[in-house]
């Protein structure tokens, strides 16, 4: 019988595949004996339609059947489950067909007839081979995860954004479509980044591409690609993106800047799994996983029609908003201390720290690119420091003079439109909230995305 790691533990299940009936019920009976979860499926086809339904630990499976043979079941189970053992049966062995089979990842291939004992020896070192690729596998993933989180994991402790990364580690090894919202500088990329090393893929490609970047037509051939002679200038075939990230993850930035044409198109891409490349007429398989991000509020771009329904449907599987800098000013330090070491490391120099007045200066500071402006504005201020603690001098001007916004007027306004109340209200929630506009939404009792909305309508002074 089959040893079991503990009392308890589940059975290792067997696909048993063969186009008679009568050896089928014979080694199924022999299989629930030797303590398999014996399945089993009369031919290749059936057996296709199955593996989806009970995904076995083993596919035991005759070589000659009608319609679809072994070999077929084997490249089937190899594209959906690569740690899945397949032993070959046949009664027609030869040299060549055995080669065949093992170079095409075989596990076993067993002539008939057969001793019972020698194929339950079979499928029992194929149950161990399993569980040692799944462990060996799993290992490598925590081995990957401990080393991130030392030295990739996205910086910083605030409750806001621990919970944004605690969500993309929630996420990473699944093959769901990532939407990340939220201002531009708030570290899109670098969350798409660690989603990508998290995950299942990460020994493939990450590519990336902005969206806005691009005039539509040359946005097309590089998410597509295109055939030679399909337009002026394409004097050779191109490979796309989408292809080009095969196996791995494909950023897509910005995409809220995209037509209604590229629309259709990538909508296509999530429904079908397949592109089409530009001037050609045969659509292409791709196997890359899909991350997407925008600084736009799509559902409000949905409303004034430049975005479609269904691809934000399919975009919003999972879906991360990324706060900005303002409402996380406690990473500021962190922030600060990690860019300066980087900027160290690059020059080849001793790291450089601000001093205590210049702290204060950047975290006072509204940041309104947030850690893109925050990180140029550190490297200007390295550059410009010849001392080892950079003073607020070398810091640009915008955030050495900053003034504090005045939220509410003083004296109100003559006979005030409902407009001017409102706004006085909301900045002054904002303002006791202490800018958070997340908190503010709570407390107006309105959704963080109208609260944005509003204040951009208000002015910059509120945003």
């Amino acid at each position: 019988m089959i040893d079991r790691a503990s009392p308890g533990a589940p059975s290792p299940s067997v696909l048993i595949i063969d186009d008679e009936s009568g050896i089928v019920d014979s080694l199924r009976i022999l299989l629930k004996n030797e303590g398999f979860a014996a399945h089993v499926a009369l031919g290749g086809q059936e057996a296709l339609n199955r593996l989806s339904e009970i995904e076995p630990d083993i596919v035991l499976t005759d070589v000659r059947m009608p319609t679809v043979g072994g070999l077929q079941v084997l490249s089937a189970v190899r594209s959906r489950s690569p740690d899945t053992p397949v032993i070959l049966m046949t009664a027609q062995a030869t040299l060549q067909s055995a080669v065949q089979a093992v170079n095409e990842g075989a596990f076993y291939y067993i002539q008939k007839p057969f001793r019972n004992d020698e194929l339950v020896a079979i499928l029992r070192r194929a149950v161990e081979h399993r569980r040692l690729r799944v462990e060996n596998k799993t290992l490598k993933q925590e081995i990957k995860r401990r080393d991130t989180s030392v030295s990739g994991r996205p910086i910083g402790s605030s409750k806001a954004w621990t919970e944004i990364v605690r969500l993309a580690e929630t996420v990473a090894p699944t093959e769901s479509t990532v939407l990340l919202q939220g201002e531009s500088g708030t570290g899109k990329e670098v969350i798409a980044r660690y989603i990508h090393t998290l995950s299942n893929r990460n020994e493939g490609p990450f590519l990336s591409i902005n969206c806005g970047a691009l005039p539509e037509s040359l946005l097309e051939s590089e998410l597509f690609g295109h055939i030679k002679g399909s337009f002026t200038g394409a004097v050779k075939d191109k490979t796309g993106l989408f292809l080009s990230a095969e196996k791995g993850s494909f950023f897509l930035d910005e995409i809220g800047e995209t037509t209604p044409a590229t629309q259709v198109k990538l909508l296509r891409v999530l429904q079908h799994r397949q592109i089409i490349p530009v001037g050609a007429t045969e659509s292409e398989p791709i196997d890359t996983r899909l991350i997407a991000a925008t600084n736009r509020d799509l559902e409000e771009e949905i409303r004034r029609g430049n975005f479609r329904r269904d691809l934000f449907y399919r975009l919003n599987v999972i879906a991360l908003h990324l706060p900005p800098l303002r409402e996380r000013a406690e990473d500021i330090p962190l922030l600060v201390d990690a860019f300066l070491a980087r900027l160290a490391d690059n020059r080849g120099e001793a790291p450089k720290q601000l001093s205590e007045s210049a702290l204060e200066l950047v975290q006072a500071y509204n940041w309104p690119g947030n850690v893109r402006e925050l990180e140029n504005a550190l490297e200007r201020a390295v550059i410009l420091s010849d001392s080892d603690v950079i003073p607020p001098s070398a810091l640009p001007e915008r955030v050495t003079t900053l003034t504090p916004s005045r939220l509410v007027e003083d004296r109100p306004t003559p006979n005030p439109t409902l407009e001017t109340i409102e706004r006085a209200y909301i900045l002054w929630v904002l303002n006791s909230e202490g800018g958070n506009k997340t908190r503010a939404a709570e407390t107006l009792g309105i959704d963080p995305s109208t609260l944005h909305r509003k204040l951009s309508r208000f002015g910059s002074e509120a945003a």
